[in-house]
């Protein structure tokens, strides 16, 4: 059976109260509409064609790279309306799945069943709601058949005390949908044209109606305000905690922590509190992170400990490395195994090492350093000229003194040592003592100066 999918993302979404159109609002660091679009793409549709309207151009704009058909809704006459948008871009012979750009968290095996219910007609998504207020009502003739969608709007009283609710996702075969769709009229309070009157029609037609009810109300919960979004994050949060937990990661209260992004786990890996990974994040066996660390598109190899409060960005981490606590990668910094970045470390495009180590309150930028090397407290790679950025390179086994400012470009040698305190503009050689240093003078007599 062909799939198309079609997801409905044309609304203004008022209610956000944000210049940023609904389906742009981001959940778990990417926009709603991203998680629908992904979420699409695991049935290995023919297609997906996208409904657009509100802020057309940033919706558009944004999603440029991705493979998906669009269809321009203007006028918003309703979801009837919309999917007319995209009757152009499907086939007869193959089944629509209609999915909204607000609704992120529904899972993939859920549009899956929906797909597959719609086989001879009409199939609709529905839940149970212990609240049902605003949500158009299913109505069941005596047999339990699905006989109509009836919004609340247009409800009456014994029909808004009905619990089951419609969640606005349909499959339908696209050789039916269209005549349905045809049919439609505006006769309602909004004035609009709804897609669920099309369950009705098809009753009325003699074609049944398909229900497939969904365990939990989370998982196609619409998004239509900024509460509702921070209830969606509070659930995907618990959704991929439960999941890092069900595969062995050990989360310390699953509460806090925030995945942005893709995150993959070795075995025996510990997160403390507060961590946040964004993008693509990779951590090899026995990692451990400790609190307040954010981690954005990094690998971590197996071993190592972040202490907390780390920030790495586009980092590679060896093996049994220890960074922090304070300590930043910036992107191009990559750790050899055994190094170690101490409290207050800088680190950006830069590759430190087989067991070479900077303590603490160091910065180390655009250099090479060779294994075994020892960053003194206090050093800084002058790698900025005001115009361009040079290198420096520290060979094997050199010892740089505390406080010592290495102005690239500038190689220091194997086995050399660094005076503290020393300026180094010129290269090292290896297995030398190498100072720069001003002569100590005392000036005798001179008075601090005063507050008037």
């Amino acid at each position: 059976m062909d799939i198309s999918v079609v997801i409905l993302a044309a609304g203004q979404g008022t209610r956000m109260r944000s210049a940023l159109p609904k389906v742009l609002q981001p959940l778990a660091g990417r926009p709603l509409l991203e998680h629908v679009i992904s979420t699409a793409e695991t049935l290995k549709p023919r297609q997906v064609c996208v409904v657009y309207g509100h802020g057309a151009e940033q919706v558009l704009e944004h999603f440029s790279d991705r493979d998906v058909q669009w269809a321009l809704q203007e006028p918003q006459l309703g979801t009837g309306h919309a999917v007319q948008q995209a009757m152009q871009h499907l086939r007869e012979d193959e089944t629509v799945l209609i999915i909204y750009g607000d609704v992120p968290l529904v899972l993939p095996a859920t549009i899956e069943s929906l797909a597959k219910a719609a086989s001879d007609g009409p199939a609709i998504l529905t839940v149970i709601e212990t609240d049902p207020t605003g949500y158009g009502r299913i109505v069941r003739d005596p047999a339990g058949a699905v006989s109509a969608i009836v919004e609340e709007k247009d409800a009456t009283d014994d029909q808004r005390r009905i619990s089951e609710v419609n969640t606005g996702l349909l499959a339908c075969p696209v050789n039916q949908l269209g005549p349905l769709l045809d049919a439609l009229k505006a006769d309602n309070a909004q004035g609009e044209y709804y897609l669920t009157d099309i369950v009705a029609a098809a009753v009325a037609d003699g074609v049944s109606v398909a229900a497939v009810m969904v365990d939990s109300p989370t998982e196609v919960m619409g998004i239509n305000d900024k509460l509702q979004l921070a209830d969606a994050e509070r659930a995907y949060r618990e959704r991929v905690a439960a999941s890092l937990m069900t595969d062995g990661v050990t989360i310390v209260d699953p509460a806090r922590i925030d995945v942005r992004g893709t995150l993959n786990c070795g075995s025996d890996v510990i997160i403390d509190v507060n961590a946040v990974f964004e993008g693509e994040v990779e951590l090899g066996d026995n990692v451990s992170i400790g609190p307040n660390c954010v981690v954005k598109n990094s690998r971590i190899a197996s071993g190592t400990t972040l202490n907390a409060n780390c920030v790495l960005e586009d980092a590679v981490v060896g093996k049994d490395c220890d960074i922090g606590p304070f300590g930043r990668l910036r992107p191009g910094a990559e750790m050899k195994q055994g190094s170690r970045v101490g409290n207050f470390v800088e680190v950006k495009q830069t590759i430190l090492g087989v067991g070479s180590k900077a303590n603490h309150l160091t910065y180390l930028g655009d250099a090479v350093i060779g294994d075994g090397v020892n960053v003194g407290c206090g050093t800084i790679t002058c790698n900025y000229d005001g115009a361009n950025k040079h290198q420096t390179v520290i060979g094997d086994n050199a010892f740089i003194g505390s406080g010592v400012e290495l102005v690239a470009p500038v190689n220091i040698g194997a086995g050399a040592t660094i005076g503290a305190g020393s300026t180094v503009s010129k290269d090292a050689p290896a297995g030398e003592l190498t100072l720069e240093r001003a002569k100590q003078a005392t000036v005798k007599g001179w008075k601090r100066p005063a507050k008037q």
